[in-house]
């Protein structure tokens, strides 16, 4: 079976505790498509931005979604969660069965710094499998502006990649183009969910493994119902993309090795030279 349904919800939330909103939303999406198989929230939709809000791991949000997924029989991917261990805080994304067990969790290694303040980064590169389907890769947001993160991924055998976002900045558009080359590149599904309403600019982005946006949504909430065919990537991977460059087999073949991957490589002095990584300071005249 290469065919997977899949529901990613730009939903228009406020900040505060929006799960029963969240959970009214998925009840609503799938009395509608009940076929779907999995539903994907946008990073933080439980209750927006803000380190307070952080929870021990297997807190009170997650308990709260793996009975959500279990009640429906879905995959959930709830967005991501603010998770609190010891005095650090990570951008954390849990991955719930349809038995509402949880068979992965993700740290985001990008928090979007300096603005995300008080976020620690993860160090883990998270794929997971869905028995029968294939192999799913998670990332977060900021993590898309990082081509090693996605390449990384579909290196531990990654064909879709679920990438929730909270982005209400000017970029939106920039994310845009980031999306569907992140699926380019890598010859794979990359599916972008945003928030709308006051926490985020909307236009989701769902994108094929040829490079060609399956949908892309506006500003307002929506729902993006998206039947994924899997045997698309692997005919994309092995016959070259759009039956022209084999891409991840010309990056598999290579003899280069680069400095930048190469933990006894120095970071070079244009980059130091850059200083540190902090907000800007108004200029005085």
């Amino acid at each position: 079976m290469s065919k997977f349904s899949l529901s990613a919800l730009q939903l228009a939330l406020p900040q505060g505790d929006n799960r029963e909103r969240i959970a009214a939303a998925v009840a609503s999406m799938l009395r509608r498509y009940p076929w779907v198989q999995m539903v994907l929230l946008p990073e933080l939709a439980t209750y927006g931005p803000g380190i307070d809000q952080a929870q021990p791991r297997g807190g009170e949000a997650e308990r709260f979604y793996q009975q959500l997924a279990k009640q429906h029989g879905i995959w959930f991917v709830p967005g991501s969660l603010y998770e609190r261990e010891g005095d650090r805080v990570f951008n954390m994304l849990p991955v719930i069965d349809p038995n509402g067990h949880v068979v992965t969790r993700y740290r985001k290694i990008y928090p979007f710094r300096p603005f995300e303040a008080g976020v620690t980064s993860g160090d883990q590169i998270v794929v997971f499998d869905i028995p029968g389907v294939g192999r799913f890769g998670v990332s977060i947001c900021y993590d898309g502006w990082f081509p090693e993160v996605s390449r990384a991924l579909v290196w531990r055998g990654a064909e879709v990649i679920l990438h929730p976002t909270m982005t209400g900045t000017l970029d939106r558009p920039n994310e845009l183009v980031i999306a569907q080359a992140n699926a380019i590149m890598n010859q794979c599904y990359f599916i972008d969910v945003n928030n709308a309403g006051a926490l985020g600019n909307g236009r989701s982005i769902a994108v094929g493994p040829d490079g060609d946006v399956l949908h892309q949504a506006g500003e307002q909430s929506e729902e993006l119902v998206l039947t994924l065919d899997l045997q698309r990537v692997r005919d994309a991977r092995r016959d070259g993309f759009k039956g022209l460059g084999q891409v991840l087999k010309s990056f598999r073949d290579t003899p280069v090795r680069y400095p930048c991957y190469n933990e006894a490589e120095q970071v070079p002095a244009s980059l130091e030279a850059l200083g540190p990584l902090a907000l800007r300071e108004r200029s005085v005249r």
